[in-house]
């Protein structure tokens, strides 16, 4: 929220531009000067800058909320997957106005997971859609607007078989990617060995979380993040549900877990683990939630999207007071994943 720039702040726009000539520009500037700096910086009277300092204060504080209230619109607070199983575990859905986290190994459905979130949100409201847009920021240029046009067909024939409602769906998804040298370099990996190196990327980190949350918090919108994980070699981690006839000898030297370690694992409100089950089947596990339990559904990849299998009676499928750092993570391959040094326990 400090993060805020003055002028969605309701402060004029000759006072905003006075300001910016001495480098204040967000709330967090103004309120890191004092009330005389103030006067000097804005020209203003005392009780003017006085005032001022209350105006950003309480534009950059978060809106006071009772649990009553929440509880009242905890069904404006969701957006549906379209998955009825999942929905009622996140009693809703995924929250809007915090930060949903998906992770797991390449090939498991994450971006097919994005993209299908992507059809549904451009839905009305009334087929459990927001009837708005969608910011798409892909860095591993994994996106296909082939596979956006087809699941929507697949999932949804009848609503989409119109032409203009396709046309409408795919322009309101706005795709950015990182393709120039610059950004290849800004994302280079931090040599953690290194003095300083550790903190400044942990900063970093917080910075961008701040800024998601806060988007997601000031306009009230999910927020979908995919997260990739890390391989530890020479690292043996026990797990006590690990089925030995899958796992060589030589798999046994490594293990890995979620990436960008414990600090951005704090970060996210909800953290979803993806994996397989077998060559056709794989599992979603609701690793971190403040409002689900632990659980484990099963899923396929269908032309649609993400498809529930298997989950008739969902009870017999989840594994209550099972500890999410210990969950392992199961390759295509047979490799086992563990996450026990990436996953919190909910905040």
């Amino acid at each position: 929220m400090a993060s805020k720039k003055l002028r969605r702040t309701g402060v004029s726009a000759d006072l905003c531009e006075r300001l910016k000539r001495h480098q204040v520009e967000t709330c967090q500037d103004v309120l890191s000067v004092t009330p005389v700096e103030l006067m000097r910086l804005g020209g203003l009277s005392y009780p003017a800058a006085l005032e001022l300092l209350r105006l950003v204060s309480k534009a950059c504080s978060p809106t006071v909320r009772t649990a009553l209230d929440l509880w009242r619109k905890k069904g404006e607070l969701c957006f549906s997957t379209s998955l009825p199983v999942l929905d009622r575990l996140l009693q809703g859905g995924l929250p809007r106005g915090a930060l949903t986290e998906v992770t797991g190994p390449s090939g498991c459905g994450k971006t097919q997971f994005c993209i299908m979130l992507s059809v549904l949100a451009t839905l009305p409201k009334s087929m459990g859609g927001l009837d708005s847009g969608v910011i798409y920021i892909d860095t591993e240029s994994a996106f296909s607007a082939e596979r956006l046009i087809e699941m929507a067909q697949a999932r949804f024939p009848e609503f989409f078989s119109v032409k203009e409602r396709l046309l409408e769906m795919a322009s309101r998804v706005h795709l950015f990617r990182e393709l120039t040298c610059q950004d290849v370099l800004n994302r280079k990996e931090f040599d953690t060995s290194l003095p300083g190196n550790l903190m400044h990327r942990s900063n970093l980190l917080g910075q961008e979380a701040a800024v998601l949350k806060y988007l997601s918090q000031e306009f009230c919108i999910p927020v979908v993040l995919t997260n990739q994980i890390t391989t530890h070699v020479g690292e043996k981690v026990h797990c006590p549900q690990r089925n030995q006839a899958d796992v060589s000898t030589e798999e046994d030297s490594g293990f890995v877990t979620a990436a960008l370690g414990n600090t951005w694992s704090h970060c996210v409100n909800t953290r979803l683990i993806v994996q397989y089950e077998d060559t056709e089947r794989r599992q979603i596990i609701i690793a971190k939630s403040p409002v689900a339990p632990f659980a484990v559904l099963s899923y396929t990849v269908q032309r649609e999207g993400i498809r529930l299998e298997g989950n008739e009676n969902p009870e017999s499928s989840f594994i209550y007071g099972t500890d999410p750092g210990l969950q392992p993570i199961r390759l295509r391959t047979g490799f086992i994943y563990n996450l026990s040094q990436a996953t919190p326990s909910s905040c």
